[in-house]
C-alpha cells in the first residue's frame, strides 16, 4: 500500500455530530473521514502533505447512550473591531461561563473502536520524501506521540490509538446498512470553506470513503 498507513483507534465514548442536528447533538453510527483525518493529524501533518481516508472498518457493535452536557450558547467575538475596542480602551475580551452556560441532550457513541485505513497525498514538490514521513508516522503511533490529544467528535471523548498488530479485525457487523448522507469534510479549495457529503453505505462494517476527485463539485 503506497504512502498507506493503518492503525487502530477507540474510545469509551464518541459524538460524530450530525450537522443537520444543531440544537441537540446526535451522533452519525459511524466515525466519520474528516474525524479520522483529525486523528492522523494529530500524530503526524506537515503542510507537504494532506491525509485521504480510503476506509473506516467498524470493529465494535454500534451502540447509543444519551447524556446531557453543559455548552456555552454563544461563541467570543475576535472582530477586528473587537480586538482594536479592546485594545485602545483596555477593556477584557472573553465569555463568561455562568452568563451563557446552556445544558443541552446527546446521543453519543459508546465503547467505540475503529481501523483506519489512509495514505498521504503531497501538497507540493517540497518535502516529498515518502519514506521518511511514513517512518516518522508509524515511529509516532508505535510510542503513542502525538501533537495534541487525539479525540472522537468532540474534544472531550479522548481517543486511544495503537499500530494495527497484523491483519484487520473482522466486524461484527454483517449485510449492507445505508447510513444516509454523511459528512465527508470541509473543502478549503473555493472562495469559502464548503461541506461535502456522500452517501454512506456499511458493507459488513466497512465504511469505503469516496476519493477526493469523486467529490470535486459536489454539494
Amino acid at each position: 500500500m503506497s504512502k498507506g498507513v493503518a492503525l487502530r483507534v477507540g474510545g469509551d465514548y464518541a459524538c460524530f455530530t450530525r450537522p443537520e442536528m444543531k440544537v441537540e447533538r446526535v451522533s452519525y453510527e459511524v466515525m466519520t473521514p474528516s474525524a479520522a483525518r483529525g486523528i492522523l493529524e494529530a500524530i503526524h501533518w506537515k503542510p507537504s502533505i494532506r491525509w485521504i481516508v480510503e476506509r473506516i472498518h467498524v470493529l465494535r457493535d454500534i451502540r447509543f447512550t444519551n447524556l446531557r452536557r453543559n455548552e456555552l450558547g454563544c461563541k467570543m467575538s475576535v472582530s477586528g473591531a473587537a480586538i482594536k475596542r479592546a485594545v485602545s480602551e483596555g477593556e477584557a475580551m472573553g465569555v463568561f461561563i455562568e452568563e451563557e452556560r446552556q445544558q443541552r441532550a446527546a446521543a453519543i457513541l459508546r465503547d467505540v473502536e475503529y481501523v483506519i485505513e489512509a495514505r498521504f497525498e503531497f501538497t507540493s514538490e517540497a518535502d516529498n520524501n515518502e519514506g521518511k514521513h511514513l517512518d516518522i508516522f508509524n515511529r509516532r503511533l508505535e510510542k503513542g506521540q502525538c501533537f495534541h490529544r487525539p479525540y472522537l467528535g468532540c474534544r472531550e471523548f479522548a481517543a486511544w490509538f495503537a499500530p494495527l498488530d497484523g491483519d484487520i479485525p473482522p466486524s461484527p457487523l454483517r449485510g449492507e446498512k445505508d447510513l444516509g448522507l454523511m459528512l465527508w469534510d470541509i473543502d478549503f479549495g473555493g472562495h469559502e470553506p464548503m461541506p461535502r457529503f456522500f452517501r454512506a453505505v456499511l458493507n459488513d462494517g466497512v465504511l469505503a470513503v469516496p476519493p477526493p476527485e469523486a467529490m470535486e463539485g459536489r454539494p
